[in-house]
């Protein structure tokens, strides 16, 4: 019993999540986090446009906190705003970004919207990025497209500062997945070596040095 309590509990969280991300639209909404508190349940919606989900003098989350409340049997809940400050490094805007640029422009400008993500990305300063695209692309067989740049950290301890998002873009040939890989500017990589601006200046010294042609210091005798 407590098993199908705990997968029926994770079922309705999940519900909620999709349920929310629906509401406010592809593209708007990162992630959804829930916590429970004493006082009711507070949900945390992570997204870079603040303004769009909150609404004209809150009536968004108003009608949010309605609809959860008479869908979900939720007695008492709070939604919460956590505003995006770099939305570069956030994988799932940028994978549903993509998404919506498919819908709109079609399959055909595939190439045109991953590298402009790309780009984009990295002169934002990530260290690493990997947008995938599987779908019909723009053959009438279904293909993978990978587009990468940068250093991307896939196994150990550092792959888990990865950030990692997937998703869906119908379009008028088929379904079309979309997965990216961020790797931070501030993600910890264990083998990643820093020399000091020092080092580097002591050496570029001693090679300065060692090109200088050596002055011979044997007297010529005298006849």
């Amino acid at each position: 019993m407590e098993e199908k309590n705990t997968v029926k509990f994770k079922k309705d969280e999940f519900e909620v999540r999709e349920r929310i991300k629906l509401e406010i639209g592809k593209g708007k909404v990162s992630k959804v986090r829930i916590e429970y508190t004493p006082v009711g349940e507070k949900i945390i919606v992570s997204t870079n446009k603040p303004g769009l989900v909150i609404g004209r003098g809150g009536e968004k989350i108003e009608e949010l906190t309605m609809m959860l409340k008479r869908d979900f049997k939720l007695e008492n809940p709070h939604i919460e705003i956590d505003e995006i400050k770099k939305p570069e490094f956030d994988s799932q805007l940028v994978a549903d970004d993509i998404a919506l640029g498919l819908e709109r422009f079609g399959p055909m400008k595939f190439k045109v919207l991953a590298y402009k993500a790309l780009q984009k990305i990295m002169k934002a300063g990530a260290l690493g990025c990997e947008i995938r695209l599987s779908g019909k692309l723009p053959s009438s067989r279904a293909k993978t497209w990978r587009f990468a740049q940068g250093y991307l950290k896939k196994t150990g301890d550092s792959s888990k500062a990865v950030d990692k998002a997937q998703a869906v873009a119908g379009t008028k040939p088929g379904i079309v997945g979309v997965k990216v890989s961020i790797m931070p500017p501030e993600a910890v990589l264990k083998d990643r070596i820093k020399l000091a601006d020092s080092l580097i200046a002591k050496l570029k010294e001693n090679e300065e040095k060692a090109k200088k042609p050596i002055k011979s210091t044997k007297k010529i005798a005298k006849k």
